[in-house]
């Protein structure tokens, strides 16, 4: 089976990377989407608060309907809820970030050997379609759109060794690398490079997995390298000005 009726990552709820919106709804999937963009775009820092009153204010919405976009932040774990506290923009330890990166060479480099040997050419092709559709959100500078894809991609390369537990192992590392990238990545480095990633397909493609698995540990390397995870400072954020800039942001005719 290739690819591309293998990986629904989109329509199954469970598949989906951090950055996937998982909420129903116009009004909460803009409420989602924009709180998004702004974390990603570093708008909104770690820590940052989520008062369900100020978004319903700057929304025009109901505190259902922003309760319903925190919740899918929260199942995304972009978001967390403190019971009598109300909702925060995550924010992973160091030693967390540390932790899923490591869980990801030990878990990626053993797939990369595996997949290396079974590899067909029209999977080699699939995953290279994959890597066209994250050049496209590198170079309009679509950063969330970027992560997600990238994550998408090396989802794809699990996929072709069987959706198992260490597929769904690795699908709950990505969603929480994909978050710390949001979080504290600082350039085009922490999105995933696509160049490594051609090089990685490449070395698939030649069936040479310890190649593969290699390049798999400078890339995981690379990315944790261009991860800013100094503690912020706690200055004030003006949730209003952040999130209504971001709206205005998506009207202009230039977007």
């Amino acid at each position: 089976m290739d690819i591309q009726s293998r990986t629904h990552f989109h329509s199954d709820h469970s598949a989906r990377p951090a950055l996937e919106p998982a909420v129903r709804g116009a009004r909460a999937t803009q409420i989602y989407s924009v709180i998004l963009e702004a974390i990603v775009e570093h708008r909104l820092p770690p820590g940052a608060k989520l008062s369900e009153e100020a978004l319903g204010e700057i929304f025009g919405a109901s505190r259902t309907i922003v309760r319903s976009a925190l919740q899918a932040l929260a199942h995304s774990e972009i978001v967390t809820l403190a019971r009598n506290r109300g909702a925060f923009v995550a924010a992973p330890s160091v030693a967390e970030a540390r932790d899923v990166f490591s869980g990801r060479k030990l878990v990626e480099t053993a797939i990369a050997r595996e997949v290396a040997r079974i590899i067909e050419p029209r999977q080699t092709q699939a995953l290279h379609a994959l890597l066209l559709q994250e050049h496209a959100a590198l170079a309009s500078g679509d950063r969330g759109a970027a992560i997600r894809l990238s994550g998408d991609f090396h989802l794809a390369v699990a996929l072709l060794r069987g959706d198992g537990v260490v597929t769904a192992f690795l699908k709950s590392l990505i969603s929480r690398t994909s978050l710390v990238i949001a979080l504290y990545g600082r350039g085009v480095a922490s999105t995933c490079g696509h160049d490594e990633h051609a090089e990685f397909v490449n070395a698939l493609a030649a069936h040479d997995g310890e190649r593969a698995a290699t390049v798999m540990i400078e890339h995981l390397d690379h990315i944790f390298s261009d991860l800013d995870l100094r503690p912020r400072d706690d200055r004030t954020v003006d949730l209003g000005a952040v999130l209504r800039s971001v709206l205005q942001s998506r009207d202009r005719p230039d977007r």
